[in-house]
């Protein structure tokens, strides 16, 4: 990343953690609670909780591990109750802005202060008791690992030979301040009991320098499979160092795929794994594709649903991608579909080009995943004639 655009993102996003916490402050403190004391106190606290959360995000990266992890679980838990608790707060102000109107349309005097408070002090013991229990069932699902995702992708024409052919995918596992060597070790476990024909993973991986995560990341260099692990980068990669990483993968023996293919042959039967750059760095399908003959079954690893697009118009058969984590933490999928053309499972874009869109493997900020597990996806090629 830029310098440019690193302060770009600080600025915005210093905009908006500042925002979010004075809004909180407001819900939380001074609406409910009526002494000068609680309110000064409340104002120290969701400042040190806005200061935890800027500069945790940050500073984490350049800390020792064992400490960028603490700092990481306090600043990512804490995001993530914040991302519970702000929808929560607005569906309470979606209820009390038209009530609130209507009393105005009415002519209605000022509400009763008694009665103000009341409702201030509900809606607030309320909104966190539900965030808190949400974020209690979201904690639990995130760290108790991803699931087998099994899916049967059907293919027109599909050579007898790849009939069966099976896919190990993984994606969005961010090692790095919370996920390390044991979650990825578990990993490995996971997709070698599958016995696959070829590992992919599509995006990610790490956030964090080889340097830094370099020990946690090995035991990817022990996937066992037919032909072999491949990757293709995602936006994170480029924010941790991605020339060092794609280097790092390929002394583990993972195949690196950056904008070209490499093709296999299976039981007799030939077919193509392409891969590209993520969507916003150099992406660049059509130098991926050059020189292959399209009558080849065709398997893309791409980061983004974005490039699913493309993939249909250079002929390829299945796309495998991540990027959105499913939303990760419900509802945000609601928002994820406004940027993304699919969000999560199996698609069929045209009558040649499938997608599957990973929820997610590991997690991303707060260690948490509300109504979205992670998972491991197995995928099997099905003969369609």
């Amino acid at each position: 990343m830029s310098i440019f655009r690193m302060v770009v993102f600080l600025v915005v996003f210093g905009g908006l953690v500042t925002g979010v916490h004075v809004y909180l402050y407001r819900r939380l403190v001074r609406d409910p609670m009526r002494s000068a004391r609680a309110r000064r106190l409340g104002r120290w606290l969701f400042a040190s909780l806005a200061a935890l959360l800027l500069g945790g995000i940050v500073v984490n990266r350049f800390l020792p591990r064992h400490l960028g992890e603490f700092v990481g679980y306090g600043a990512f838990g804490w995001m993530g109750l914040v991302t519970l608790l702000v929808p929560l707060f607005w569906a309470v102000d979606m209820v009390q802005i038209p009530w609130a109107v209507r009393r105005r349309a009415r002519g209605d005097g000022p509400v009763d202060p008694a009665r103000r408070l009341a409702l201030a002090r509900g809606a607030a013991a309320l909104t966190t008791l539900t965030a808190g229990g949400a974020a209690a069932v979201a904690v639990d699902t995130a760290l108790a690992g991803p699931v087998v995702e099994k899916i049967t992708v059907p293919i027109k024409g599909l050579d007898p030979a790849l009939d069966g052919f099976t896919i190990a995918q993984l994606s969005d596992i961010h090692v790095g301040p919370t996920i390390g060597r044991d979650f990825v070790e578990g990993l490995v476990r996971t997709v070698n009991g599958l016995g696959v024909d070829l590992v992919a993973i599509t995006g990610d991986l790490v956030d964090g320098t080889v340097a830094r995560l370099g020990e946690h990341t090995a035991p990817l260099g022990t996937f066992e499979s037919t032909h072999g692990t491949y990757f293709c980068t995602g936006n994170h990669e480029y924010y941790s160092g991605v020339d060092a990483w794609c280097a790092e993968l390929e002394r583990l023996g993972i195949t690196v795929l950056r904008n070209r293919h490499v093709s296999l042959t299976h039981g007799g039967a030939p077919l193509d794994v392409v891969g590209v750059d993520d969507w916003r760095a150099d992406h660049d399908l059509a130098k991926a594709c050059a020189g292959r003959d399209r009558a080849r079954f065709g398997l893309l690893l791409a980061h983004q649903p974005k490039s699913v697009h493309a993939a249909a118009e250079h002929g390829l058969d299945l796309m495998l991608c991540g990027h959105t984590h499913g939303g990760q933490i419900w509802p945000a999928n609601l928002v994820v579909k406004l940027i993304q053309p699919y969000v999560t499972g199996l698609h069929a874009h045209t009558d040649r080009t499938w997608i599957y869109v990973n929820r997610g493997t590991g997690y991303w900020g707060p260690p948490m995943r509300l109504a979205v597990p992670a998972e491991i996806t197995w995928l099997r090629l099905k003969r369609v004639v």
